[in-house]
């Protein structure tokens, strides 16, 4: 019982790290009020990348074997870790979907930053993968997530014609 208490204590210890860093995957981000659509794909990729490594991290065999272990001793905290680790799993999904359907712009993300005013020939093709996204997406398709979208596209936009109108 002395060892079931120090590992339940340790997996306290994670599930108040964990709830941490979901907590603060939740919270609403701070940007410039200029930023490109790229920093959305940036977003994505590091949350990604942040949930991937919390999801090796729990399935390493350390944490499994102590897992195990207060599943033998029928440990009343394992029931956090479960919700907790079903959270981790879910985020991480989310972020590697978002990343996977955020890519299909990045194609447009060099023109429209390159482009003249004169952008128009990439506009209707970029909206209709931004519709692809909205309508197949199962993450992504929040309000939330298109308004910002659809905020740093514009913004984007906006700093190429200025570029434009400084330089001509």
């Amino acid at each position: 019982t002395e060892v079931t208490e120090k590992l339940e204590e340790v997996v306290m210890i994670w599930t108040k790290q964990i709830r941490q860093v979901l907590v603060e995957s939740e919270q609403i981000r701070r940007e410039a009020d200029d930023v490109g659509p790229s920093a959305e794909l940036e977003h994505w990729k590091s949350r990604m990348s942040s949930f991937n490594s919390l999801l090796d991290e729990i399935k390493s065999s350390r944490v499994k074997k102590i897992i195990s272990i207060l599943q033998a001793a029928r440990s009343k905290t394992l029931q956090q870790w479960k919700e907790l680790d079903g959270s981790i799993t879910i985020a991480a999904n989310e972020a590697k979907d978002n990343v996977r359907y955020l890519y299909t712009l990045d194609k447009f993300f060099g023109p429209l930053i390159n482009a003249s005013p004169v952008m128009m020939e990439h506009i209707p093709s970029l909206m209709n993968i931004v519709c692809m996204i909205y309508c197949t997406s199962p993450y992504y398709n929040t309000s939330e997530h298109m308004t910002s979208l659809f905020l740093k596209i514009t913004n984007q936009m906006i700093n190429t014609c200025k570029t434009y109108l400084c330089e001509g």
